[in-house]
């Protein structure tokens, strides 16, 4: 009997779907059994989430502070033959219930065992993940595989249309030009080829720990052009975050009033710095593409950016939609 551990938050209940789509395959298996970790805060994070609460918590969000939890329901002692860590990215961070489990006692769980990484994000996940590899290696996890989905349409549309769900709740498109926000539809249900790669595959884990099992299926795509502007982006959540937290705590008046000053200041840089960076990076790009794209790969690791065994895992209709949109 193999022992799955799948350990998710989901403030908006997209990731739950990702989640439940990816592990679908396994789920009618006599010999595999699933465990299902549903992290809970003490302090549950609201869904549309105001204005002022979405700021307040992204300075503990980058210094990765964790949250107060509930216990888990699993006993951390018990063995699994795969954990699936799947995770939001908030300013550029693990979300804060993910990072609230990594740093619990609970956390020990995943000494020795295989672990898969799956993203549901607006685009930029790379300092996210980073930030999850390092606390996972401490742990002495063993990292084999990465899965990222995100978010339909433009990155400039997305700009417009994942703030407006997180603020209002509303996901549908509109204005004729603003696409549904969130991963899209296909993109989810397409994700059960990562779970028949699994199913089939979880013997090598026994003999072969460290192996990547979801290789060839398109699991992670790097844009390298957004490399440079994730960095630098993090780089200033950090700096101001540490000013934030010296202020006061969460909840803070002259914090939250701060936030808004940095929100005037956080447009203006988006409105100007970033189109400059847009226009230097283009002009420089014939120049940087061998180290961008040699940092782009390094970022797709584990799992790769190649398709070749989609065909493999995946309906008529997954193979269309993939080899389509994967690489556009």
């Amino acid at each position: 009997m193999a022992r799955i551990l799948v350990v998710y938050y989901s403030q908006t209940g997209q990731l739950t779907q990702a989640v439940r789509s990816m592990m679908s395959p396994l789920e009618n298996h006599r010999d595999i059994e699933i465990v299902w970790e549903n992290l809970k805060p003490k302090k549950p994070y609201p869904f549309p989430w105001p204005f002022l609460d979405f700021l307040d918590v992204f300075p503990e969000s980058v210094h990765m502070i964790p949250p107060e939890m509930e216990p888990v329901s699993f006993n951390p002692d018990s063995r699994f033959d795969l954990i699936v860590l799947a995770y939001q990215v908030w300013f550029l961070s693990p979300s804060l219930p993910v990072t609230g489990f990594l740093k619990s006692p609970a956390a020990r769980a995943l000494k020795d065992t295989s672990v898969i990484t799956l993203i549901a994000c607006r685009n930029m996940w790379l300092c996210a993940q980073e930030k999850v590899k390092t606390m996972l290696k401490s742990l002495g996890a063993i990292h084999i595989d990465n899965v990222v989905l995100v978010d339909q349409g433009p990155p400039l549309a997305t700009f417009i249309t994942t703030p407006r769900w997180l603020l209002t709740g509303k996901k549908d498109s509109f204005w004729g030009i603003f696409p549904p926000a969130g991963v899209g539809a296909k993109d989810i249900a397409n994700a059960a080829r990562f779970g028949r790669a699994i199913a089939e595959s979880l013997p090598v884990l026994k003999s072969n720990p460290g192996a990547s099992i979801l290789w060839g299926l398109g699991a992670v795509k790097v844009n390298p052009g957004y490399i440079a502007s994730e960095k630098i982006a993090h780089r200033s959540f950090y700096v101001w975050g540490k000013l934030f937290r010296r202020i006061g705590g969460p909840g803070h008046p002259l914090r939250r009033a701060l936030l808004l000053v940095y929100v005037v200041f956080l447009v203006s840089m988006i409105l100007t710095v970033v189109p400059l960076g847009v226009i230097t990076r283009a002009v420089l790009k014939p120049f940087l593409r061998r180290r961008l794209n040699a940092q782009a790969a390094k970022f797709e690791q584990p799992s790769g950016s190649s398709i070749e065994r989609i065909a493999q895992y995946s309906s008529e209709s997954e193979v269309i939609h993939d080899t389509g949109s994967l690489h556009k």
